[in-house]
């Protein structure tokens, strides 16, 4: 999948855990866009924990991305 396209898509299609999605949406994270140019410390502030984010980041890896707009 090209990169803007899964930049497009909704967070669901990273296949996160529930309990992760769910703090996504509370915090108004929708697209995968929304979650790509987050840094991890705004991660932490949502209250998400070290292997929440690590689990984010290996998701975004499998898509070439990385979090704080780092593209691969």
């Amino acid at each position: 999948m090209k990169k803007k396209k899964i930049l497009d898509q909704a967070i669901e299609e990273l296949d996160l855990n529930d309990k992760v999605l769910t703090t996504l949406k509370e915090n108004n994270i929708i697209k995968v866009e929304d979650l790509w140019i987050l840094k991890r410390q705004n991660l932490k502030s949502f209250g998400l924990k070290d292997s929440d984010i690590t689990q984010i980041t290996i998701k975004l890896q499998l898509y070439g991305l990385d979090l704080n707009k780092k593209i691969y």
